[in-house]
C-alpha cells in the first residue's frame, strides 16, 4: 500500500493475491453508500505487469490498534456497540457478486473442521482444551450450518482494520478498512474478531458489542456461545494462544466450556 497525493492510496496486489484484489474491489463497490461508517472509495483500478491495483481514498482517523489501549472503559463500550451496529449493517447489504467469491461457506466449514485439531496442536493450544475439541467438532457442522442466505463476512473486525477519531475527548468509529479477505457465510463468524481482540471477557464490553449487533439478553444463551466457540476454533486465522486478549486466560479456564463462559460472560 502506497500513499499518494490528494488523499489517495495505491494498493498493489501480487499476482498470487488476485483473489484478494477481487474481494477488495467487489466489496468496496457493493458496500458503497450503504453503511453509516466511512469506507474507502475506488478512484481507479487497473493492472501493471500482471499486478492488479486499486487507487482508493484515504480515510481520516487513527488506526484502532494504536488508539484502543488509551480509550477510557466507557468509550471502549461505546465503540464496541458501534462496531456491532456496523457488522449488522454490512450483513444487511445484499451479497451481490460477492456470492461468487471462494470458498463457499459449506466447503469452507468442512475444510476447517477437517484440519482443526492438527492446526491447534501445531499452534500449541494446551492439552486441556484439546481434550474437548473432538466433542465440539462433532457438533460443529450443525452448529455452523447456514439457516438462511449467506451474508457478507470480512472475517477481520479487529483493531488494525478500524479507524478511530477523537472529538473533544470523545472517541468514535470513523472508518472501516481492508476487505481483502471478504467471503460470505454465517453471520456470527464476524463477531469473533472483536470477541478475541477487544472485549477481553469483560461483561460490559461483551454486552455492548452484542446489543449493538442486535442480540437481546435472551438470545445470548448456551447454544449461541457454543456456536461462537466452534467458529472461533474454525476461523480462517484461528490462534487462541496468541489472539485471545484476556490476561491469564489459560489459567482461568479448565476446558472449552469454561473458556466460552470466560469469553462471553452473561
Amino acid at each position: 500500500m502506497v500513499g499518494l497525493d490528494d488523499g489517495l492510496i495505491l494498493k498493489l496486489f501480487p499476482p498470487f493475491l488476485r483473489g484478494q484484489f477481487e474481494s477488495e474491489r467487489i466489496s468496496l463497490t457493493q458496500l458503497r453508500g450503504r453503511l453509516g461508517v466511512p469506507i474507502p472509495e475506488i478512484v481507479l483500478e487497473g493492472e501493471r505487469d500482471r499486478w492488479p491495483y486499486l487507487v482508493i481514498t484515504r480515510l481520516c482517523g487513527v488506526v484502532g490498534s494504536e488508539a484502543w489501549p488509551v480509550l477510557p472503559e466507557d468509550q471502549k463500550e461505546r465503540v464496541l456497540a458501534r462496531i456491532g451496529e456496523t457488522i449488522a449493517q454490512v450483513q444487511r447489504v445484499p451479497v451481490g457478486a460477492l456470492g461468487r467469491i471462494e470458498p463457499r461457506w459449506p466447503q469452507f466449514i468442512a475444510q476447517q473442521i477437517a484440519g482443526c485439531r492438527a492446526r491447534h496442536e501445531r499452534l500449541g493450544l494446551p492439552a486441556k482444551f484439546l481434550h474437548g475439541l473432538d466433542d465440539l467438532l462433532a457438533d460443529a457442522e450443525v452448529l455452523t450450518a447456514l439457516e438462511g442466505p449467506p451474508v457478507i463476512l470480512t472475517g477481520e473486525y479487529i483493531p488494525e482494520n478500524f479507524l478511530l477519531s477523537c472529538d473533544d475527548g470523545d472517541w468514535r468509529l470513523s472508518g472501516l478498512i481492508d476487505f481483502g479477505d471478504v467471503m460470505t457465510g454465517r453471520a456470527e463468524y464476524d463477531l469473533l474478531g472483536p470477541s478475541a481482540f477487544m472485549t477481553a471477557g469483560m461483561p460490559g464490553r461483551v454486552r455492548s458489542l452484542f446489543r449493538g449487533y442486535g442480540y437481546s439478553g435472551a438470545e445470548f444463551d448456551f447454544t449461541l456461545k457454543r456456536r461462537l466457540m466452534a467458529l472461533l476454533l474454525l476461523h480462517r486465522f484461528s490462534d487462541p494462544v496468541r489472539h485471545i486478549c484476556i490476561e491469564g486466560w489459560q489459567d482461568q479456564a479448565s476446558n472449552l466450556l469454561e473458556l466460552q463462559e470466560l469469553l462471553w460472560p452473561d
